[in-house]
C-alpha cells in the first residue's frame, strides 16, 4: 500500500520478516537503555501465532524500512497495538501517523472497532503521540493488571472513524 506521502511505502509483510525483526530489535535496544534493562514487557511477547497483521513501512528510493506496528487480536471485536516503532531520523515526519492509521484500517477491516495498547512509564513520547491521535488513557488491561511500568490506551473506531 502506497501512503499518500511518496517518502514511505506501507507493506503489510509476515511477522517473521527480515526488516520487521530487524526493526524490532532496534526498539527492544531502544527501551532496554530507556528502562535499564529488559524488565519492561509483562505478557507473552508478541509472535508470528498471534499477530494477525503487520505493517513495515520502506523508503521507496532505498528500500529501507523505517517504521513497523502490528495488530494482535484481543476478543471479535478489538485488537491490540503491538510493536509500534519508527526509526529515530524518521520521526517527527508523520510517519508514525500514517502507521497508527493503517493499523486502525486494518483493524475496521476485520471488524474489530476497539484499538487497544500499552506503553511504558518511561515513554512520555510515545504518551503524547497516542493521546494526540485520539487514544484515552484507560486502566491497565489483561497481562498488564499490576504492572509498575505500564500505561494503557483505548479508542473506540465505530465512533471516531
Amino acid at each position: 500500500m502506497t501512503d499518500n506521502d511518496t517518502r514511505w511505502v506501507l507493506e503489510a509483510r509476515p511477522w517473521d520478516d527480515p526488516a520487521g525483526a530487524a526493526l524490532r530489535k532496534e526498539q527492544r535496544a531502544e527501551l532496554d537503555a530507556r528502562y535499564g534493562g529488559d524488565d519492561h514487557e509483562p505478557g507473552p511477547l508478541p509472535s508470528a501465532a498471534d499477530i494477525d497483521h503487520f505493517l513495515v513501512a520502506v523508503d521507496p528510493v532505498s528500500g529501507a524500512a523505517l517504521a513497523c506496528g502490528g495488530l494482535r487480536r484481543l476478543d471479535a471485536t478489538s485488537a491490540e497495538i503491538k510493536r509500534m516503532y519508527v526509526v529515530p531520523q524518521a520521526r517527527g515526519t508523520g510517519l508514525a501517523t500514517a502507521v497508527l492509521r493503517a493499523l486502525e484500517a486494518a483493524a475496521v477491516e476485520r471488524g474489530w472497532t476497539t484499538m487497544r495498547l500499552e506503553t511504558g512509564t518511561f515513554q512520555p513520547d510515545a504518551q503524547r503521540f497516542y493521546e494526540r491521535e485520539g487514544y484515552t488513557s484507560i486502566p491497565l488491561f489483561g497481562v498488564y493488571i499490576g504492572s509498575a511500568v505500564s500505561v494503557c490506551y483505548e479508542r473506540n473506531l465505530k465512533t471516531e472513524i
